[in-house]
């Protein structure tokens, strides 16, 4: 057995880079160091695995893998004696520690295949639980055998908060699915459950003393004490925390309805159904308030044993607080300059009663004040900059920022998020032989103010560079500039709204066109300024306040997530978030990761039984109106739900962004990217760089000719189920677009031209093409766009 200091020195040694003989096996997260010997052996398995475990007892871990190697090979394991001789798979524990998981729990382990067996050496049982689902994922079922490569792996944690949020509060999560995620989560290697509990719609703690909070403001929808308690003993079996949160001050409209005399106005209130930042607040001027919090406290952490409870303190509207001449008294007399120095007067007290409990505090952005102990843990919503001022503050922070899986959102959007605030590299220091030339622009929005803000795009000796500057916030760099010879320009830029492609054309000094916000068009407007605009640098702590960033947490809102499409939404994109978290900050290829997210994908919903495409063919199957959903899955190929806020911000226009608008469309059934549309992008860049590329090219046909046959049976359904009606549209402009790019694969294939009336012609109907229906996207528009491009004359 290794010593723990020399494994773990061996485990941050480790090569972290995918090397090519490793780089095929099905891992994710992928580990610090994966090691294959050159003759590639397999280990065979066979019915009769046993497994031996030493220096600590697992609880019913070994019984767990057993049965989910059962569930990926199909066979019934022969019955196993305990701790078996000569066991299959050994589990070497260096250091028994107590079962529960704590911020600081040691996940590392080593793991080895050979033709002796498999062996996992670990320090503590936390890294043994980690192993086992690293070993699971290797488990193959090969053209002749099941097997096991051989493999040398050593492996530990980036980051020590691995989170995930989970909103039982707005739709309410039925236990089973609490418990599904949370085996998700395990095998992601996500280690914190963020369990949201309250808020303005609901409710779900069960409070003994403040007994009307669920008899008044829960709908009946709530977990009793003994059910939390269930929960927080499965995750502990699965290594897993639970940090339970309750939202205090504001998100508050449930706590005035069971006891409005702790608000800051007098009501009357009524169980809030509508979504958004809503007015009531506490009162922080009364005793009372401190009374209710102080039993809020005491119940939860007898029920939730983490030494961390979040007090939520974000987007607390001050409105009442202002209008409260008693509150506004207090603010004079206690020196209280503002709302938010009022916020950090109620945090303060929060503090103490939390430290009386030995809780320390995690919240929001907005409890960030210098009058709070360096104890305090700050999740920020708001991005890098505010956590990059956290950390340099002395301040512990976690990044949710660019995690919100509620968001339908490229998955290589997330993968592509950095914990650590990066700089600019001097992309924006101009030299005397650049030439730059900066754009205002403005972006209106379907809910909220437009987004302003400038872009400078820079000509120098190693060709085109830029930065773009939005009002309020620090100054990025962009990628993949390309002007075109219609003064059309594009680019990309990750945001706080997606991944951000501005598709602009420039005319005399104005520009006019789009940013691709995901996949949903925002038309925008601007024009030339006569000098680069001053920016806003971006807020990188150094190395040593770099440890202040403990790790990040991916969150699942739920304004349009409730249970039956929960895991569509969350899986297996949270596996790309876990990578993040988990692996070395160099293991960033984003084909890699889509490769092995596909058979991530494939093994946990027979491992792990996660439902992401059960639920989708549960939803199909009711909008079809039969089983037979060939049709639903074939046009579901072409689109993607609207992405970035989109479908909320339509559902706000359309007065429906409350709890009663059903989740019942084809957008809610359909996963966040399409993978066909990805493979559909690889196949035009092929033959676009090559048009002898037969193989991209009749690939391409199949696929729009399959979507033409589909038409009459699609068509057929949308005619069958009136909740498909508004999808009917979508269907025959799938159909146009599938004949459009019948033709433009043999034009390019052939290495023809359209003239330009034509290819005018054609973009318009693409165009129109690439609108939203019923909060849908036809994301196949754009790599026929690629097409389109290639048939122009050069």
């Amino acid at each position: 057995m290794l010593r723990y200091s020399l494994l773990t020195a061996g485990l941050l040694l480790g090569t972290s880079a995918i090397a090519a003989p490793a780089g095929d096996l099905p891992l994710m997260p992928w580990p610090t160091s994966v090691e294959r010997p050159a003759t590639h052996g397999a280990l065979v398995l066979s019915k009769d695995i046993s497994v031996r475990v030493s220096g600590d007892d697992l609880g019913d871990a070994v019984s767990r893998l057993r049965q989910r190697i059962s569930l990926q090979t199909g066979w019934t394991l022969q019955p196993q004696a305990d701790n078996p001789d000569n066991a299959t798979i050994t589990i070497a524990i260096a250091r028994k520690v107590a079962p529960l998981p704590k911020p600081d729990s040691d996940e590392s382990y080593a793991l080895t295949v050979d033709a002796r067996g498999v062996n996992i050496a670990a320090n503590t049982r936390f890294g043994a639980l980690r192993a086992m689902e690293t070993l699971l994922q290797l488990v193959q079922n090969g053209p002749e055998n099941t097997s096991l490569p051989w493999v040398s792996i050593k492996d530990a944690p980036r980051f020590p908060w691995r989170g995930l949020l989970l909103d039982s509060a707005r739709h309410f999560i039925p236990l089973d699915d609490i418990k599904r995620q949370i085996d998700g989560m395990a095998a992601a290697k996500l280690n914190v459950l963020h369990w949201h509990l309250t808020d303005d719609q609901g409710w779900r703690f069960a409070s003994k003393r403040y007994p009307k909070l669920t008899q008044l403001a829960s709908d009946g929808q709530f977990y009793t004490q003994d059910q939390m308690r269930d929960v927080v003993r499965y995750a502990t079996a699965r290594g897993v925390r639970v940090v339970p949160e309750i939202d205090m001050p504001g998100h508050a409209s449930a706590i005035a309805v069971a006891y409005p005399e702790l608000m800051s106005a007098p009501g009357p209130y009524e169980m809030e159904r509508h979504w958004g930042v809503l007015k009531p607040v506490m009162d922080p001027t009364k005793e009372a308030t401190y009374t209710f919090a102080s039993a809020m406290i005491g119940e939860l952490a007898a029920i939730f044993p983490d030494p961390y409870l979040h007090i939520g303190g974000d987007e607390v509207d001050d409105s009442q607080w202002k209008a409260n001449p008693a509150i506004q008294q207090f603010m004079r007399d206690n020196k209280l300059a503002d709302s938010h120095a009022l916020q950090a007067y109620f945090n303060r007290k929060l503090e103490t009663i939390l430290e009386k409990n030995q809780r320390q505090m995690v919240g929001w952005d907005e409890i960030f004040h210098p009058d709070l102990p360096k104890s305090i843990l700050i999740q920020s919503w708001q991005g890098q900059d505010a956590l990059g001022e956290v950390a340099k503050q002395g301040y512990k922070g976690i990044l949710s920022t660019g995690f919100y899986l509620d968001q339908p959102q490229y998955t290589a959007y997330h993968y592509r998020n950095e914990i650590v605030p990066q700089g600019l590299n001097n992309v924006d220091v101009i030299t005397d032989s650049d030439s730059a030339q900066s754009w205002s622009f403005t972006l209106p929005r379907l809910k909220g103010k437009p987004v302003d803000g400038s872009f400078t795009l820079v000509k120098g000796e190693a060709g085109w560079r830029g930065f773009i500057d939005f009002n309020g916030k620090s100054r990025r760099a962009v990628q993949d500039i390309v002007w075109r010879s219609d003064n059309q320009v594009t680019f990309s830029v990750d945001t706080w709204m997606g991944e951000t492609r501005p598709v602009v054309t420039v005319n005399d000094d104005k520009i006019g066109g789009y940013f691709l916000l995901g996949n949903s068009r925002y038309p925008v407007t601007g024009q030339r300024l006569e000098a680069v605009p001053e920016g806003i640098a971006p807020v990188v702590p150094d190395a040593s306040q770099q440890a202040n960033l403990l790790g990040g947490e991916a969150a699942l809102w739920a304004e349009n997530v409730a249970a039956p499409v929960l895991d569509i939404k969350l899986w297996p994109r949270a596996f790309a978030v876990a990578e993040r978290l988990w692996s070395a900050q160099d293991v960033t290829d984003i084909d890699n990761m889509y490769t092995r997210l596909q058979a991530i994908d494939t093994w946990a919903t027979v491992s792990v039984g996660l439902q992401q495409h059960a639920r989708q063919q549960v939803q199909f199957t009711r909008l079809a109106n039969t089983t037979d959903t060939l049709a639903l899955t074939i046009l579901a190929q072409a689109l993607e739900p609207a992405q970035y806020y989109t479908r909320n911000h339509l559902k706000f226009q359309a007065g429906n962004y409350d709890l009663f608008e059903p989740l019942n469309r084809l957008a809610d059934a359909l996963a966040p990217e399409s993978n066909t549309v990805r493979q559909m992008n690889r196949w035009v860049d092929r033959l676009v760089s090559d048009a002898e590329d037969s193989e991209s090219a009749e690939s391409l046909r199949h696929l729009f000719t399959r979507w033409q046959s589909n038409t009459p049976d699609a068509l057929a359904l949308a005619d069958s189920n009136y909740q498909l009606k508004a999808i009917k549209p979508v269907i025959q402009t799938v159909d146009k677009l599938a004949a459009i790019g019948l033709r433009l694969t043999d034009l390019v294939a052939r290495q023809g031209t359209l003239d330009d009336a034509e290819i005018a012609s054609i973009q318009n109907e693409l165009d129109k093409a690439a609108q939203i229906q019923d909060e849908v996207v036809i994301a196949a528009v754009y790599p026929l766009e690629t097409l389109l491009r290639a048939t122009r004359n050069p």
